[in-house]
């Protein structure tokens, strides 16, 4: 996405080697929730106050002088991009029935409209919001509960009860979004059904050159996903394909390179977004020469 608008990576905010925020800040942790996962998790909560913080003391700064840091127009016309909930319904399918599960969703969606609210009290008026993608079809998911019945399975080899659990979480997730969209005055809202176009990566592999779209191309154990919990993409003993253009998932978890840049061009075309905006409109709207 930020290719596409020909600047650079943002910068995460927790680094703290010469951090150049002059276009934006990327809060995102790995494994983060929209609900603490235990006292030393990076939840959606923990993330907002980071915001926070950083939108004060970056105020400050710019203030006196640090010109790498925001001003508060900065802050009014960014557009703040949100993708979380995978994390929370994969822990929940751990441990919970598939009826648990979807009774925990709500808390998830409240999460996160407390999130967006909290960005809109401090003059955040534009959001970009990513739905969750088809968590059953991910190289790790199936590893881990490779035990399951034929009947758990679709044609694709996806597992039904977690890719409909994300499906019900986007559902909610969508509703949010049209509910905030008569709530926030002045906010722009945009809802991206990533999850649609995640799932066609797997439907028609063979469309988009893919080989194996089950099989995680980092991992341990070849096939059917060359997933093993115990040895991940980090392990010493792990293998690595060696075309990793055929393959869609990275690590069992993460997309490719290949995959993504088929996500984002998508994302981009506006064909899965409501309302159909350009990205880069939300640049158009900015008073300087950047998006934040």
């Amino acid at each position: 996405m930020g290719e596409y608008l020909n600047t650079h990576y943002l910068s995460p905010y927790l680094d703290s080697l010469e951090p150049d925020f002059t276009n934006g800040a990327n809060f995102a942790i790995i494994g983060a929730s929209t609900l603490p996962k235990s006292i030393h998790s990076f939840n959606l909560g923990i993330q907002i106050f980071q915001f926070k913080h950083f939108y004060n003391r970056s105020i400050e700064l710019h203030s006196k002088g640090k010109t790498n840091f925001l001003e508060k127009h900065d802050f009014e016309n960014a557009l703040y991009t949100l993708d979380i909930g995978q994390n929370d319904l994969s822990g929940s399918f751990w441990s919970l029935s598939y009826a648990q599960v979807i009774e925990r969703i709500p808390s998830f969606i409240s999460e996160i409209k407390d999130a967006m609210w909290a960005i809109y009290r401090v003059g955040g008026r534009n959001f970009w919001v990513h739905n969750t993608g088809p968590l059953g079809c991910l190289p790790r998911e199936l590893a881990i509960r490779s035990n399951g019945s034929a009947g758990e399975y679709n044609e694709y080899g996806c597992m039904t009860s977690l890719n409909e659990g994300a499906k019900a979480f986007n559902a909610q997730l969508e509703a949010l979004c049209e509910e905030l969209r008569s709530q926030m005055e002045n906010a722009t809202i945009v809802y991206v059904d990533v999850y649609s176009i995640k799932y066609d990566l797997v439907a028609n592999s063979t469309h988009y050159g893919f080989k194996n779209p089950l099989m995680a191309c980092c991992g341990y154990g070849g096939a059917p996903y060359n997933y093993d919990d115990s040895k991940t993409c980090l392990d010493s003993e792990h293998t690595v394909c060696e075309e990793g253009r055929q393959h869609i998932s990275w690590d069992g978890v993460h997309y490719s390179e290949a995959a993504n840049s088929i996500v984002a061009s998508k994302i981009l075309s506006t064909h899965y977004s409501s309302p159909p905006l350009q990205f880069d409109f939300f640049c158009n709207k900015a008073t300087s020469s950047f998006c934040y």
